[in-house]
């Protein structure tokens, strides 16, 4: 089975790193975002359901019975208990369709050479062990905050500084230019992957 070279990119929240995942897809890698999986999980896996309704009860649900990312986001961002109890039911489930992902891209009859995913919490979980190479992309402070809109105060105090993320990482780009530079800075961590 010839595995796909297994790349992450991760960073801070609005530093650009869907941006930089859906380049990698346009130079030919194979990609997925640990929050299509989130996404997924929540909407299909039934033992995720079950816990989060022993734990929140009915109020995470849309008008239509689906689970409502929303809601959840509203009740576990400002606490910390409530946010490390959702990562622990999501976080292996992730990490199990990752690999089962990678794994599946492995045996096709003509496997990508590299496949790429964004895994936001990427060192604080020791998951980079999972990976060929790393990717950091990171945007200063003021930038990142006209990009997001996301409640990330809580959730920034618990990450590694970008700092040391780039000082572990095999390739880092400051994402303060144009969506052409970003794309012409992972065009050539293709070619430097691929060679």
């Amino acid at each position: 089975m010839a595995r796909p070279l297994a790349v992450a990119i991760t960073g801070g929240i609005g530093a650009g790193k869907s941006e930089a995942l859906a380049a990698f897809a346009r130079h030919g890698a194979a990609i997925v975002s640990s929050d299509e999986i989130v996404h997924r999980l929540l909407r299909e896996d039934e033992d995720v359901r079950r816990n989060l309704l022993e734990r929140f009860g009915e109020r995470i649900l849309d008008d239509v019975g689906q689970v409502d990312r929303g809601a959840i986001a509203r009740l576990v961002f400002g606490d910390r208990e409530q946010l490390d109890w959702l990562e622990r039911l999501l976080h292996p489930r992730v990490v199990r369709e990752y690999l089962q992902w990678r794994e599946d891209l492995g045996r096709l009859p003509n496997p990508p050479e590299v496949c790429v995913t964004e895994v936001p919490l990427l060192y604080e979980v020791g998951g980079d062990e999972r990976f060929d190479k790393v990717v950091v992309i990171t945007a200063p402070a003021e930038i990142r905050a006209e990009r997001s809109e996301a409640a990330g105060e809580l959730r920034e105090t618990r990450l590694i500084p970008d700092e040391e993320k780039a000082k572990r990482a095999d390739f880092v780009y400051v994402n303060d230019g144009t969506l052409q530079e970003l794309d012409e800075f992972v065009a050539g961590v293709m070619q430097a992957l691929t060679r």
